[in-house]
């Protein structure tokens, strides 16, 4: 039997300070222990992966640590914070709201709460998932998260707060966790790599971090995945190749292709793709985003929109260099409207290949326009 543990939870967060990409939060939770403000009842909210449950369990250690740091994290040496690491808590108790969402489910949880610790100065009930209960388990959870005992804490999580009732949320105090940023995941990923002694691109965690979409729990799945597929050294080609990614070097050179006026090489590098297997939806979307890095690149105060490498920074800045604004502007309109209208389309070939000669005659458009002119 394989000892293999997944990076999500061999490297998920055990204090505070390594919560990835949630400073905020972890500071205000900290200020709560330190000047002793805690709220008898939490709503962690915000997108998957983000670190809602590891943040409410790394609370219910901290708050229940005996010999708690002077940085205000758990100590992971006290009777109370090995067995929390074990598993063995009587003070920490997790429900899954979306298995467990009856009213009896949340009567069972009820019926413990005024029970005291015996070590330790806190019960915490985490309820994951908390969208999921019924009406009826709302209702039956309402007094009790209203005035519970004064060693019960109360965290709840989710993904959709606004499924949660306001009689609900008028008792929490609320924390919006948000999308991890890209160079957070690509650090932690980094971090993860170093120790797990894999040889890494810049690139090619670039990819992966892009296609977390701000979370850090399918970054780390992701990453799994590849390291499987490609061994310890894991490139952008790998990556690209496994998760079915369009090089974006093909954007650059359609681009090229569209600033010379050259259908035929744009129609070539578009065939090109779609013998690849890339769905023409996927690449006018890729390309429209293209445009858009290579607009922000046009001025040094927007720049630090575009997330990607420093390589590719650079790759982006030479080719907006040769882009006029009015081109990008007129080519995203074009991608825009072939976008809306490639579902309904009855040859979606043919009118992404049409967007692309549309985008290709830009730039011979205006010596037209003035040769009519003169012809009057």
């Amino acid at each position: 039997m394989s000892d293999f543990v997944v990076s999500a939870r061999k490297y998920r967060p055990a204090t505070f300070n390594t919560v990835v990409g949630q400073q905020g939060i972890t500071t205000t939770l900290k200020n709560a222990i330190k000047n002793k403000h805690l709220s008898q009842a939490y709503l962690f909210c915000g997108p998957r992966g983000v670190g809602k449950t590891t943040c409410a369990r790394i609370l219910a250690k901290t708050i229940n640590c005996s010999a708690i740091t002077a940085d205000f994290e758990a100590c992971d040496k006290c009777e109370s914070c090995v067995s929390f690491n074990e598993g063995s808590s009587l003070n920490f108790f997790e429900l899954d709201a979306a298995s467990n969402n009856s009213v009896d489910d949340i009567r069972t949880l009820i019926s413990q709460v005024n029970f005291a610790p015996q070590l330790g100065n806190y019960k915490v009930y985490i309820i994951d998932e908390v969208h999921m209960l019924s009406t009826a388990a709302f209702n039956a959870f309402l007094k009790t998260l209203e005035e519970p005992p004064k060693h019960a804490i109360f965290i709840l999580a989710t993904t959709e707060k606004h499924k949660i009732i306001p009689t609900i949320l008028s008792r929490c105090q609320i924390f919006d966790f948000g999308r991890i940023k890209l160079d957070d995941i690509v650090s932690q990923l980094q971090f993860i790599a170093t120790n797990e002694a894999v040889t890494t691109e810049p690139e090619a965690l670039h990819v992966i971090a892009q296609k977390a979409d701000g979370g850090m729990r399918d970054a780390c799945s992701v990453f799994d995945q590849l390291v499987t597929f490609s061994g310890n050294n894991l490139t952008y080609n790998a990556v690209i190749e496994n998760l079915n990614v369009l090089d974006y070097d093909y954007y650059f050179k359609i681009t090229d292709a569209l600033l010379k006026a050259d259908i035929p090489a744009a129609l070539l590098t578009f065939n090109e793709i779609i013998v690849k297997g890339f769905d023409g939806h996927i690449f006018i979307a890729g390309l429209a985003e293209h445009l858009r890095d290579i607009m922000v690149c046009h001025d040094a105060q927007t720049i630090h929109l575009m997330e990607k490498s420093k390589s590719v920074k650079a790759k982006y800045s030479e080719q907006a260099a040769r882009c006029d604004i009015q081109f990008i502007l007129k080519s995203l309109n074009i991608c825009s409207k072939t976008e809306l209208n490639y579902k309904a389309s009855k040859n979606s070939r043919l009118l992404v290949e049409l967007a692309l000669m549309q985008m290709a005659s830009l730039k011979s458009l205006p010596a037209e326009e003035e040769k009519k002119k003169l012809n009057y």
